[in-house]
C-alpha cells in the first residue's frame, strides 16, 4: 500500500447520493438517455464548444476521432507524438493509416510546429496533438499551419482538462478533441470519454460512430441536425428501413445514465480540483533542485495531471537512486509517461508500417523521466518534504 498514491478516490458522498437518487426513480432508464444528453450539454458549456458526445472511455473517443478523420480525408499518414497513450496510435494502424512519429519537447511533453513541418508531405492527412500531463501544446502558428495545409487537427486532452491557451480551454482549437473521465483523471465518470467539436458534420459522424453507424434518431438524438441527416439517408436509400440504416462502419461505445449522473455531480468541483493541482505543481517545481532536475516547463495555462520529474545530465545512477527514494517513502510513480514512454518502442507496432526517425527527447524522457501522482488532497508539507529528500538523498 502506498502512502502517496497516483490516484485518490475522488467520488464523494454527494456523488454517491446522486447515483442512488437516480436509481430510485420509478421507471428509470439506465442505457443512454436524457442524463447523457444533460451531461454532454453541461460539458459543452464548461469547455466552450457547440457539441459533445459522451462515450464509454477515452480510448473509444480516440477511435471515433480517427474514424472521422478517415471518413473525411481517406487514407494517408497521420503525424502523432511518441509520448501519449496507446490509443493515440492504435486507431491509426488498425484503420489502415500510417503513423508518423514526431518527437516532443522537454518543456511540454508534447510536440511543436517546428518538429511537425519536416514530416508533412503529400500523403499527410492529419496531426494528433497530445496535451500530456496537463501541459498545453497549442500555438496560433500550429493551428494556422494545419488550416493552410488542410490537415485535420486532433487534440487529445485526456490528461489536460481545463488547460488553457490565450484564455480559451484546449480542446477548442482543433477540428475535434477528446477527454477521458477515467478514475484517476481530473474528474471521473468511473469509465468514460467525450468527443468535442464545433463542426456540425463531425458531430453527426461522432454520434453515428458511437452507435453502430446508425442514422436512427434515438441514437442521433432528435435535434435539427439529426432529423436532417436521417431524412438524407431515407432519400438516398428508400429501400432500407430507416431504423436500421448503417451509414458508417461504427462501434457500440455508448455510455450509460449512471456514468452521466456521476459526471454531472463531479463537474461542479472540476475547476476547484484543477486549481489545487496547479498549486501543487508550482510547490513541486519550486522545491526541486534545478541543477539535478528539470523545472523549466512551459507552465502557462497548465492544469497539471501529475508531477513530472526528469533527471538531468544523463545521470542513470541518480535516476536509480530517485526510484529507490520513492520506493522507500511509499510514493507511487510511473517511469516515462502514462503511456509507458516512447510509443515507437512498443511491440504492437512490429506488425505495422510506421515512420519513426530521430526521437532524442522522447528517448530521454523514456530513460530519465517519471511522474508521481497529483491530486487535490495533497498537503503542501508532503510535497516540500519529498522534494527535500529527492534533493538531498539522490
Amino acid at each position: 500500500m502506498f502512502k502517496w498514491q497516483l490516484i485518490n478516490d475522488s467520488i464523494t458522498k454527494e456523488d454517491k447520493q446522486s447515483l442512488i437518487d437516480h436509481i430510485n426513480i420509478d421507471g428509470v432508464r439506465f442505457t443512454q438517455g436524457n442524463k447523457v444528453r444533460e451531461f454532454e450539454d453541461a460539458w459543452s458549456e464548461w469547455l466552450g464548444v457547440k457539441h459533445s458526445v459522451f462515450v464509454n472511455s477515452g480510448a473509444s473517443s480516440n477511435y471515433i476521432m480517427v474514424s472521422i478523420l478517415k471518413e473525411l480525408k481517406g487514407t494517408g499518414e497521420v503525424i502523432v507524438p511518441t509520448l501519449g497513450w496507446v490509443s493515440d496510435v492504435s486507431p491509426i494502424v488498425n484503420l489502415g493509416l500510417k503513423p508518423v512519429f514526431v518527437d516532443v519537447t522537454l518543456e511540454t511533453f508534447s510536440t511543436d510546429l517546428e518538429k511537425i513541418k519536416p514530416l508533412v508531405n503529400e500523403n499527410t492527412i492529419g496531426v494528433t496533438l497530445v496535451h500530456c500531463l496537463g501541459f498545453n501544446a497549442i500555438t496560433d502558428e500550429l493551428v494556422d499551419y494545419c488550416k493552410e495545409k488542410d490537415l485535420f487537427l486532433i487534440e487529445d486532452c485526456c490528461e489536460s482538462h481545463g488547460a488553457t491557451y490565450n484564455g480559451n480551454k484546449i480542446g477548442t482549437f482543433g477540428d475535434v478533441s477528446n477527454f477521458s473521465f477515467y478514475f484517476g483523471h481530473h474528474m471521473t465518470t468511473i469509465e468514460g470519454g467525450m468527443v468535442c467539436t464545433n463542426d456540425d458534420e463531425i458531430y453527426q459522424y461522432a454520434k453515428m460512430f458511437r452507435s453502430h453507424g446508425m442514422t436512427r434518431l434515438d441514437y442521433l438524438q432528435s435535434d435539427e441536425l439529426g432529423v436532417k441527416l436521417q431524412k438524407k439517408y431515407e432519400t438516398l436509400y428508400p429501400d432500407l428501413n430507416p431504423l436500421f440504416t448503417f451509414a458508417v462502419p461504427g462501434y457500440n461505445v455508448r455510455n450509460q445514465e449512471l456514468n452521466a449522473t456521476l459526471g454531472l455531480s463531479q463537474i461542479k468541483r472540476l475547476d476547484y480540483n484543477i486549481g489545487k493541482r496547479v498549486d501543487n505543481l508550482y510547490i513541486w517545481l519550486d522545491g526541486l533542485n534545478s541543477s539535478l532536475f528539470k523545472i523549466d516547463y512551459k507552465t502557462d495555462g497548465n492544469s497539471n495531471f501529475a508531477l513530472p520529474l526528469i533527471v538531468l545530465n544523463n545521470d542513470k545512477d541518480r535516476f536509480i537512486r530517485v526510484c529507490q527514494i520513492l520506493d522507500r517513502n511509499q510514493v507511487e510513480y510511473r517511469v516515462g509517461t502514462a503511456g509507458g514512454g516512447n510509443q515507437a518502442r512498443q511491440p504492437y507496432l512490429k506488425k505495422f508500417d510506421f515512420i519513426a526517425k530521430e526521437l532524442p527527447n522522447s528517448d530521454y524522457i523514456h530513460e530519465f523521466g517519471l511522474y508521481v501522482g497529483n491530486h487535490p488532497e495533497l498537503e503542501k508539507e508532503q510535497i516540500v518534504d519529498l522534494c527535500h529528500k529527492l534533493n538531498e538523498e539522490s
